[in-house]
């Protein structure tokens, strides 16, 4: 049952955010995101009982919990973010005009702090588990199959990356990936022997616009030249080019073709030689798997919306596997990975008895 769902406590809500921001967590990082992860440990155990583990890895610890008893629903979120260490330095927490402001607060500190707030309403926490990893801002590698297996073992998964616009959760995402082309050339004097080299900065050009053309935008695929290098000096023909491609799908189908056509990309310079790696590591998290649980979001608190997104999380990998997943029920706000970060301090309380709400539902099988 809730015990006290009408007052959760936003200004201990702001103490907790504050910890958290304040205990920098760059991704790879490994000193700093033990210090995190033992941050996040802490607050559980304060706000939850029982005793979080950390779980080590070669990318950082994650921090488990449980509530005990038959596992029926996954409580899902990171501690690393995408800001280097001293971004507080310059751009401290900071509670101004009903905003909080700081590396982190929304992508997504303060959808962590929502939910361990959420779950201290209920007054029975059997069957709830709670996964924090350390990796989720570089691919996840290191806790995608700690991920899959307690999703498997849960049935449920209640992913608290930030809200899409206007507080909306999240019931769909794009898959994404990311690809790396090496182009080798050979080098020559550029003023002496042009011909005598191999130029690799030509061939990426070619390929550049081969792999802007792999987009269909029309269908949700974008596939994206984003970061290009070649070349030493100004009078050498580039023995070296790579360029970096974000990719975007919405379904498995077009994961498949947009792989195939990068294993198959063909030099058009004669010498060059072209190598590819990387590939679409988080599959599309379909409408499908979060309808059953936005219906009960919407049960719960009338009007709220749900959207599909861009960007992808460890929801992916969970809906993937036909596990019910909804997304997004973290800070509202907005600015990931930006300097103008911000969440909104007067949703805190509100998306913290939503969670209250969901996981009750859950816990007693009502929503399925």
């Amino acid at each position: 049952m809730i015990t006290n769902a009408t007052a959760p406590c936003v200004e201990a809500m702001l103490d907790d955010l504050r910890t958290l921001v304040e205990t920098e967590s760059p991704s790879r990082h490994l000193d700093a995101l033990d210090a995190s992860a033992r941050a996040v440990a802490g607050i559980i155990d304060d706000r939850l009982g029982g005793r979080a583990v950390l779980v080590p890895s070669e990318a950082g610890p994650h921090v488990r919990w449980s509530g005990g008893g038959e596992p029926k629903l996954l409580i899902l979120g990171h501690h690393d973010t995408v800001f280097p260490l001293g971004t507080l330095e310059r751009r401290p927490f900071k509670v101004e005009d009903r905003r909080v402001t700081g590396p982190g607060v929304f992508d997504m500190l303060g959808g962590l702090v929502q939910a361990i707030h959420g779950l201290a309403l209920l007054d029975d926490l059997s069957g709830v588990e709670i996964l924090v990893t350390a990796d989720e801002e570089v691919g996840s590698r290191a806790s995608r199959a700690l991920i899959e297996e307690r999703a498997l073992a849960c049935g449920a998964v209640l992913v608290f990356e930030g809200a899409a616009d206007g507080g909306a959760l999240k019931t769909g995402r794009k898959g994404c990936g990311t690809f790396e082309i090496t182009i080798t050339g050979r080098a020559s004097h550029a003023g002496l022997e042009p011909a005598a080299g191999v130029n690799a900065l030509i061939e990426a050009a070619h390929q550049v616009l081969d792999i802007a053309a792999l987009s269909r935008p029309e269908i949700g695929t974008t596939v994206t030249p984003t970061v290009a290098s070649a070349g030493t000096q100004d009078n050498v023909i580039p023995a070296c080019a790579t360029v970096s491609v974000d990719v975007r799908v919405e379904s498995l189908q077009e994961k498949e073709r947009v792989e195939a056509a990068f294993a198959a990309l063909a030099p058009h310079v004669e010498g060059a030689v072209i190598s590819v790696r990387g590939g679409v590591g988080r599959p599309p998290m379909p409408e499908a798997a979060s309808k059953q649980l936005m219906a009960l979001a919407r049960s719960l608190q009338p009007g709220i919306e749900g959207k599909a997104v861009g960007g992808g999380s460890d929801g992916n990998f969970t809906a993937a596997l036909g596990v019910p997943t909804l997304d997004g029920l973290g800070a509202v706000g907005g600015g990931a990975h930006a300097d103008h970060e911000y969440l909104l301090i007067d949703t805190m309380a509100e998306r913290a008895r939503l969670v209250a709400g969901l996981v009750n539902a859950i816990r007693t099988q009502q929503w399925s």
